[in-house]
């Protein structure tokens, strides 16, 4: 129903009976209240007596009196009518005795009336539904999409995350060939992956291709401030679950209700912990729900309590990465199949040029890409229209606007120019691809892109260190040309740290340390156990962790300052380029050597 064709009447009552309330106010408050004393010294001059009525109680001789005199209405409460009425029997005054029942419908009009109109008010508020979300509080907000066109077709570059599923698509659309088998299908499957890599995508691509009714909620929806919500939310989202069987409930963002149980000062049982009961006994309790697959996504697995990790809740957990180039060349040629691009357009260039990013980043570039054109008034989406939409969202909006002293300008084309070097010179962080002073969206004064041509499964000890090397450049070139230094390789100093710390404390690259872990702290991640948390490592060692993350950071410097010396003419001719044209592509920087 349109509501929006009733908001004029709705309101149009409203109005007309509040004016009736007040209007109903006035009449009952318009005589001038009185003293006794008062009503009785009119008794004295009986000629501008007009009306007079007595409101008499039927239990005892109590009530009021109103008189009219000389055009005003007065009135009066009155202890004895008894004896007002001898009084005015014996002044010769006429008057009228009216029975009081104890209630008179009239006294509650204004406030059945205001009480009304306080209902229609809430019921406008919350889209005439106030009555109804107060009695359905409990009711599940998982919303139910039957005529689902979305497939497998519309999912690209998830080769291996298909085949898994298709045995779940298998099992929703002919049920029965596996139960004559005795096989069971797993109960619930966690897609477990970085955010934007298609985990809620590949859900509902599951229950278009075996065409069943598909539940969507997110963990957050289960959660209320008043205790037992959440629960009775989840008995009730598996009750209509079973009414449509077979069918899929998908729970996007799980961690937000299944995170692990007792965390907190003390331990906690409240409204999530309910909650998350409840989730378990329905997922494998008494009462078996057969044809019901539940898929969940989350990108905090490790917070997850273990119950519900467990065989027979979560029997199945496919992760999700971020895609390969040759699926990262299929995610762009599925986002591209309606757009207009133009023939220097080369996807398998692009896919090589995005290692790291996602199905949402990459549909994202092409987005920009076709706004960028649109705005200049193109009629397709040229290989220019991506460059700009891949600085726009990897580095940010540049500011060309900005105005920059030409003592900054230089500072910064000896800094990006000092990074841009390293990156030529170390192969396993480059090559360069362009190299700009113009300020970005990110508030950095210019940048240094480079183009890895390749996708690393894992990284080297000596790929850790030419990155910090690769990233020590700015500051290095600062120092040998400018005799001094700035604040700008900030940013570059806490990667390097950060790197550095990971070799000593993680990945065992230290000769000193060896193959132990200390770094004990990423999975506590509650209060709790943070505060019951003990160091796994001594005062001695930590020491030596200190002295092995300096060594090392000492070492790339000493590397790095060593070829930026050996190449200090290009430094002088990428300064002087970078200060005429302000950008200098990955060619034009190759030349220089």
């Amino acid at each position: 129903m349109n509501n929006k064709g009733f908001r004029f009447p709705w309101l149009a009552l409203i109005i007309i009976m509040a004016i009736y309330a007040v209007m109903l106010f006035q009449a009952r408050n318009n005589s001038t209240g009185v003293t006794a004393q008062g009503i009785e010294h009119f008794l004295q001059e009986p000629a501008g007596i007009q009306n007079v009525v007595i409101n008499s109680s039927r239990e005892n001789s109590t009530g009021s009196v109103n008189i009219r005199y000389d055009g005003a209405d007065y009135s009066s409460t009155l202890t004895d009518t008894d004896r007002f009425a001898e009084k005015l029997d014996a002044a010769g005054i006429d008057y009228t005795v009216k029975l009081d029942s104890g209630f008179n419908f009239s006294d509650i009009i204004p406030y059945v009336v205001m009480l009304i109109i306080l209902i229609m008010l809430m019921r406008m508020m919350t889209g005439g539904k106030a009555g109804g979300q107060m009695m359905n509080f409990g009711k599940s907000r998982a919303r139910l999409s039957v005529n689902n066109e979305l497939n497998m077709s519309n999912v690209a570059g998830m080769v291996e995350e298909k085949e898994e599923l298709k045995e779940i698509v298998q099992f929703l659309s002919d049920p029965k060939s596996f139960v004559d088998m005795g096989a069971r299908i797993p109960k619930g499957i966690i897609l477990v992956g970085s955010p934007g890599t298609g985990k809620t995508l590949l859900a509902k691509a599951v229950a278009g291709e075996a065409k069943v009714p598909f539940f969507s909620i997110s963990g957050s929806d289960f959660v209320e401030m008043y205790v037992g919500v959440g629960a009775a939310r989840v008995r009730d989202m598996f009750e209509e679950a079973k009414k449509n069987s077979p069918c899929i409930i998908f729970i996007d963002e799980i961690d937000a209700v299944a995170r692990r149980r007792g965390a907190g000062v003390g331990g906690s049982h409240d409204e999530r912990e309910q909650t998350l009961n409840q989730m378990l006994v329905e997922m494998d309790g008494f009462s078996p729900n057969q044809g019901i697959i539940v898929m969940a996504a989350t990108n905090r697995v490790d917070i997850l309590d273990p119950a519900i990790m467990r065989p027979g809740r979560f029997d199945r957990k496919i992760v999700v990465g971020k895609p390969d180039v040759a699926a990262r060349e299929a995610i762009l040629k599925l986002h591209a199949r309606n757009k207009h691009l133009n023939a220097d357009v080369d996807l398998k260039r692009v896919a090589q040029t995005t290692a790291g990013y996602t199905g949402a980043d990459l549909e994202n570039l092409l987005n920009e890409a076709a706004i960028s054109a649109v705005m200049a008034k193109k009629s397709d989406i040229n290989a220019k229209d991506i460059e700009d939409a891949f600085i726009k969202t990897g580095i940010g909006t540049e500011k060309k606007s900005k105005v920059i002293s030409e003592r900054d300008k230089k500072i910064t084309a000896y800094h990006e120019t000092g990074h841009a070097i390293l990156f030529h010179l170390l192969k396993d962080v480059g090559p360069v691809h362009m190299i700009s002073i113009i300020p970005t969206g990110e508030g950095a004064a210019g940048y240094t892109m480079p183009l890895p041509d390749k996708d690393d499964s894992f990284v080297t000890k000596e790929q850790l260190k030419h990155m910090m090397m690769a990233a020590m450049g700015g500051r290095i070139a600062e120092e040998l040309i400018c005799d001094d230094i700035t604040t700008g390789a900030s940013q570059d100093i806490k990667q390097v740290t950060k790197i550095a710390r990971a070799m000593v404390m993680q990945y065992g690259m230290s000769d000193k340390i060896g193959m132990i872990n200390c770094d004990d702290n990423g999975d506590d991640v509650f209060l709790g156990y943070d505060i019951a948390h003990n160091k796994t490592y001594s005062d001695e060692m930590l020491s030596t962790i200190d002295s092995e993350i300096s060594r090392l950071v000492s070492e790339c410097y000493t590397a790095a300052k060593e070829m930026i010396l050996q190449h200090k003419d290009v430094l002088e001719k990428s300064c002087a380029l970078l200060l005429e044209k302000e950008k200098l592509s990955g060619e034009e920087f190759a030349e220089l050597f």
